[in-house]
């Protein structure tokens, strides 16, 4: 039988810890969250490899260094409301509801966001809502949010999204350029959104993230 607590400890240990995230609220809620329990029930063996765990359609759970590092750039409080987009079978968001007071998980495919809801039930996580709609329109009705993190590539981020992101508030995104990428952290401010570089990473780009091709002759 798969000791997947030893698993976790051992992710932590080699993937998430010499990324330079030390914050004992990350640390401490990935050591927490059965990561296996949160992807397709035949990729369980897979679920604490340090790469990208492709769902299918085009989507991917995101390695663990990459979520590890988008959080600890966002430094989220445990009294923010976090807008988590792309949620899939809610691993990120599980893993956000023991750092934040909510999260709001949005996930387009019907089938994932219901398996979410369930498996987040199952393992007594009560703060967060499950979202059932397009990614690129996020859930305006619950927020506007302290954190927005986007769990997968980006081109450019709708204006319906920024939106959503109180002023003072924060957001991560994996910005891709053809095969390479890079996480940005953007702060709000009135005039928009300024936005730095954190490190490189990769994902395919969410549908209704890419940038519209300009029209040519």
């Amino acid at each position: 039988m798969t000791d997947f607590a030893a698993r976790r400890t051992m992710m932590v240990d080699t993937q998430v810890r010499p990324s330079d995230v030390t914050k004992f609220p990350i640390i401490d809620a990935m050591l927490k969250v059965a990561r296996e329990d949160f992807v397709p029930a035949a990729q369980r063996e897979a679920a604490y490899l340090g790469e990208n765990l492709n769902l299918g359609d085009g989507r991917v759970l995101l390695e663990p260094r990459t979520l590890a590092k988008m959080l600890d750039g966002l430094a989220i409080a445990n009294d923010e409301l976090v807008l988590d987009i792309g949620s899939a079978l809610g691993y990120s968001s599980a893993v956000i509801a023991h750092m934040a007071e909510a999260v709001v998980a949005v996930e387009e495919d019907e089938h994932m966001s219901k398996e979410a809801q369930e498996t987040l039930s199952a393992a007594d996580i009560d703060n967060v809502i499950v979202h059932h709609g397009l990614l690129a329109d996020g859930a305006p009705q619950h927020g506007p949010y302290d954190v927005v993190i986007i769990e997968g590539g980006v081109e450019s981020v709708p204006d319906a999204i920024i939106d959503q992101l109180k002023v003072g508030g924060r957001i991560a995104c994996l910005f891709m350029s053809g095969a390479l990428g890079e996480v940005r952290l953007g702060y709000k401010n009135d005039s928009g959104v300024s936005w730095r570089m954190a490190f490189n990473a990769g994902a395919p780009v969410l549908k209704g993230f890419a940038r519209e091709k300009a029209f040519q002759l």
